[in-house]
C-alpha cells in the first residue's frame, strides 16, 4: 500500500514537473529596432604638403608657406587656426645612406602634416570641395595621408545623449511585436524570460557599395533589442 502510495505520488511530481516545463517552453523572442537620422558633430581632415631642394633651408621655407597658404585658404571657410595643429614634420636627407646608383635631383625633402578638428563640419565640407584652390596657388599636396583617409571624417560623438530614449523606444517595438504574436496566437504576454540590448551601430546614411559612414556627414543610428517573453 505505501509502495503504491509512492509511485503515485512521484507520477503527481513527474507530471508537475513537465506541465511546468511546457509553460516555461512557451516564449516568444521578438527584436525592437530603433533608428535616428544623425548629423555628425565633429569633423577630422588630414592634409599633408611637401617640398623638396637641395637646400633645406629652402626647402623648410617652402612647407611653411604652404602651411600659411592652408590656414588663409581654411579662413576663408570660417575654419580659425585654432581648429588647426601640427601631426608631424619629417625631413629626409635622401642622400644620407645612398650607394651607388643615381643620385636623387633633391637632397631634402620635407613633409608637413597638419589635422583640421572643428565642429563646423558644413564648413569642412566646403572646404574639402575646393581643395584644388590650394594647388592653382602653389601649394604641393602630399599623395598618401599619414592619419586617416584623405578626405575629411566626420564623426557623431553625441550618442550617449540618445541611448535612453532609443532603448526604450526599442524594447517598446518589441513588446508590440510579441502583443501581436501572442492575440495571433490567442495568447497573453507575460514577463520578460530573458533580454539582449543590442549595440548602437552608426551607418551611412547612404548605404550603397563604395560611400562609407565616415565620409558622410548626415548618418543613421540604429539598436537592436532581443527580447523573450513568457506566453500565458
Amino acid at each position: 500500500m505505501v509502495l503504491a502510495l509512492a509511485i503515485l505520488l512521484a507520477g503527481v511530481f513527474i507530471g508537475g514537473g513537465l506541465v511546468r516545463f511546457r509553460n516555461a517552453d512557451r516564449t516568444v523572442s521578438v527584436k525592437g529596432v530603433a533608428e535616428r537620422d544623425v548629423k555628425a558633430d565633429v569633423g577630422l581632415w588630414p592634409i599633408s604638403f611637401t617640398a623638396a631642394d637641395d637646400n633645406l633651408g629652402i626647402a623648410q621655407a617652402k612647407v611653411e608657406s604652404d602651411r600659411r597658404q592652408t590656414t588663409r585658404f581654411l579662413a576663408g571657410f570660417g575654419i580659425d587656426s585654432s581648429a588647426i595643429s601640427l601631426h608631424a614634420l619629417n625631413v629626409t636627407d635622401t642622400r644620407a645612406n645612398l650607394y651607388g646608383g643615381q643620385i636623387p635631383p633633391n637632397r631634402y625633402v620635407v613633409k608637413m602634416s597638419l589635422i583640421v578638428r572643428t565642429r563646423d563640419v558644413d564648413g569642412l565640407r566646403r572646404a574639402s570641395q575646393r581643395i584644388d584652390e590650394l594647388v592653382r596657388v602653389g601649394v604641393v599636396l602630399a599623395a598618401g595621408q599619414e592619419y586617416g583617409a584623405s578626405g575629411p571624417t566626420y564623426l557623431f560623438t553625441r550618442l550617449n545623449d540618445l541611448k535612453p530614449e532609443m532603448l526604450a523606444e526599442a524594447n517598446t517595438n518589441a513588446r508590440t511585436a510579441a502583443s501581436q504574436f501572442a492575440k495571433e496566437s490567442r495568447a497573453r504576454v507575460g514577463g520578460i524570460r530573458r533580454a539582449s540590448q543590442g549595440v548602437f551601430e552608426i551607418l551611412a546614411r547612404d548605404r550603397a557599395p563604395g560611400i562609407s559612414e565616415e565620409s558622410q556627414i548626415e548618418k543613421t543610428l540604429r539598436v537592436v533589442s532581443t527580447v523573450e517573453y513568457m506566453l500565458n
